[in-house]
């Protein structure tokens, strides 16, 4: 990921967006820098000056979540070349932390272009390129859907159909040829950003390799299951021959949604305009008279199990959402009582 020093902000994907939000003093006493390497206490950063290695300053977590992502861009003081804040995004994309918690991470800002990678194995699956879409929906990014190891499937065009009735482009490659992802690199022009999301095993850093040239490592994924083991464990930006950049994530077997409602509409748009026809605004789709979408189930207009996964997704996302919100709620008055304990242990140490 070395860069030279003579790379413009345009190059690594500055736009107005992110000038306008400049303070008048920030113009001089700060340097706009773009994250391409998150670690656990180290920011990767580039600017026209080339690339750094920060600290990861302490105002950049909040309760323990990670408030700066790979694609986000900073404002770093031109003396001292600390951070100093994120700008707001014009898209990110995040999920509910793996396990058991209530974390909410951020995978990616910035992103123009999300490739969904999907191997054609047993990895395919439409109801897992349905959550990819709506996380692409929510981080206002173009989805692609990418076909991997199109060579080993004997009707490939088969799952390629079956995507391209989602509603957004397909494309299907071998990551190991030049020549077959050569279709992927108009969307990677300068200056433009491109997220990988999929599976382990897929061909995530593979394809990296062929579009970057990045040196990936690669291993190869179990036989007996199709299952990849992670090779990617940090997320990274890798410029392109193209000018645009490629932002590399781990491979993620569990993808939770939260506050991805207006998605969902948009990602199941067949079912939710003809809801709008519903008799009744609170329809459920179930046995109400007059239900436009049970109407369009019944002539075959609306696969049924469309429509379950659609209630599946909408549900999870309500659930989580609310209990995100009740976890910052009950975190944000700790907080006020901690607050209020140090002042008054303050207040009683001055009186005696």
């Amino acid at each position: 990921m070395t860069l030279d020093s003579g790379i413009t902000l345009a190059e690594l994907g500055w736009r107005h967006f992110f000038q306008a939000q400049l303070a008048i003093d920030e113009l001089e006493a700060t340097l706009p820098h773009r994250v391409i390497g998150v670690e656990r206490s180290v920011l990767q950063v580039s600017g026209t000056g080339g690339e750094r290695v920060l600290p990861l300053p302490r105002h950049f977590v909040d309760g323990g979540e990670l408030r700066v992502a790979v694609g986000d861009w900073i404002l770093v003081s031109a003396d001292r070349h600390l951070p100093l804040r994120v700008l707001d995004r014009f898209g990110a994309f995040r999920r509910k932390a793996a396990g058991t918690g209530r974390a909410v991470q951020l995978i990616a800002a910035n992103v123009d272009t999300l490739f969904i990678l999907t191997s054609a194995d047993e990895d395919f699956n439409i109801a897992r390129l349905e959550r990819y879409l709506a996380l692409a929906r929510e981080g206002f990014a173009t989805p692609v859907i990418v076909i991997t190891k199109a060579d080993r499937h004997g009707d490939v065009q088969a799952l390629a159909s079956e995507a391209t009735a989602l509603g957004v482009l397909v494309e299907t490659v071998d990551a190991r040829d030049p020549g077959s992802v050569a279709p992927l690199r108009s969307w990677c022009g300068v200056g433009q950003s491109v997220a990988l999301l999929g599976s382990s095993g897929v061909g995530k850093s593979t394809l990296v390799n062929t579009l970057a040239g990045a040196g990936q490592s690669t291993r190869d994924v179990r036989e007996s299951d199709s299952k990849g083991r992670h090779t990617t464990t940090s997320r990274s930006m890798h410029r392109l021959g193209d000018g645009g950049w490629l932002l590399d994530t781990p491979g993620m077997r569990e993808l939770q949604l939260f506050d991805v409602q207006n998605a969902l509409e948009e990602v199941f748009a067949e079912i939710t305009g003809l809801a709008m026809a519903c008799r009744f605004s609170d329809c459920t789709h179930e046995s109400e008279p007059g239900c436009a979408v049970r109407a369009a189930i019944d002539d075959g207009r609306i696969d049924p199990d469309r429509l379950k996964r659609l209630k599946k997704l909408q549900s999870e996302s309500f659930r989580l959402s609310a209990s995100l919100a009740e976890r910052r709620a009950r975190d944000r008055s700790l907080g006020q009582l901690y607050k209020t304990i140090q002042k008054e242990t303050k207040v009683r140490k001055r009186g005696d």
